[in-house]
């Protein structure tokens, strides 16, 4: 965050691995972008330094994950598959680039499909299932993958709230390109695509009730840590490396029991806990740094 009066702000992490030390540097601007770089080498995008520091975020706007819209969830499964499969890590920035064009391209024709228009639209249409299906394949990989170590952990987080499941659900049925076919005169007249990855869902529910609807706001909120705990092990078992947790205020919301238990799951590792009141109930730190005034205790 930039300070009030301040015009950037900058960070510095040193990493040890091993033998080897990595210096992160970011740098913050008011009105320009953001600088990042990796031992005083400047690096585009979060690629570089994904590659030598890996984090688990939790705040409370993870409360969304569970009751939020179903863009948050798609998200977070396709941040754990760039994570994990780097081999699949480009097709989410491809799909991206394809609904882009496609979309335009109907906005573009306005309704009416021209003979020179219908062979563009046919290509990107190609593209669209080619690239789709394996987004799809590997969100549904990953969905049953997750299920045990989510249901692990909700289960010590909310006892007695039932059976926590992952569904993923497709925007439609049979191939994509089938369906891709099949929407074609609803997309022309919609004037955007209304079938591919970018409509699916992750489904959650816990004791048979439906996450977003059914249930309280404190076990949505015990959904939410239990997918991210999930993601976390995941991660760490795929790739070996414990990525470093990061709790914003994640506590603040609590429940004494729910905030002990939270506490007692959290997996072996670096963890930097932020907090505007007291601590956790249950956590033991290392170090406490206090800001008050703008100074660093």
């Amino acid at each position: 965050m930039i300070r009030n009066g301040h015009d950037q702000a900058a960070v510095r992490c040193e990493l040890h691995t091993g033998s080897r030390l990595i210096e992160i540097d970011v740098a913050i601007h008011l009105g320009r972008r953001d600088r990042a770089e990796r031992n005083r080498q400047r690096v585009e995008g979060p690629g570089p330094l994904l590659e030598v520091l890996r984090t688990t975020l939790f705040t409370p706007d993870d409360l969304e994950l569970a009751k939020g819209s179903p863009s948050l969830r798609r998200d977070i499964l396709d941040d754990v598959i760039e994570a994990t499969r780097p081999r699949l890590a480009s097709d989410r920035a491809s799909l991206d680039r394809i609904l882009r064009q496609r979309n335009a391209l109907l906005r573009q024709l306005g309704g009416r499909l021209t003979g020179d228009a219908a062979g563009t639209l046919a290509i990107w249409d190609e593209r669209l299932a080619e690239t789709g299906e394996r987004v799809c394949r590997a969100r549904e990989e990953l969905a049953a993958q997750l299920e045990p170590p989510a249901r692990e952990a909700f289960a010590a987080l909310a006892p007695g709230a039932g059976l926590l499941q992952l569904r993923y659900t497709r925007s439609f049925e049979g191939s994509l390109a089938d369906a891709i076919a099949k929407a074609r005169d609803d997309d022309l007249r919609r004037q955007v695509t209304t079938v591919g990855p970018q409509r699916d869902d992750l489904e959650i529910s816990a004791g048979g009730l439906d996450a977003r609807t059914r249930l309280s706001q404190g076990r949505q909120r015990c959904v939410a840590l239990a997918l991210r705990l999930a993601t976390h092990r995941h991660v760490t078992d795929v790739t070996g490396v414990t990525p470093v947790l990061l709790l914003d205020d994640a506590f603040s919301e609590l429940d004494e029991p729910t905030a002990r238990a939270l506490v007692t799951e959290l997996p072996i590792g670096q963890a930097l806990l932020t907090t505007a009141g007291t601590l956790p109930p249950g956590a033991s730190p290392e170090l406490v740094v206090e800001l008050a005034n703008g100074t660093l205790r």
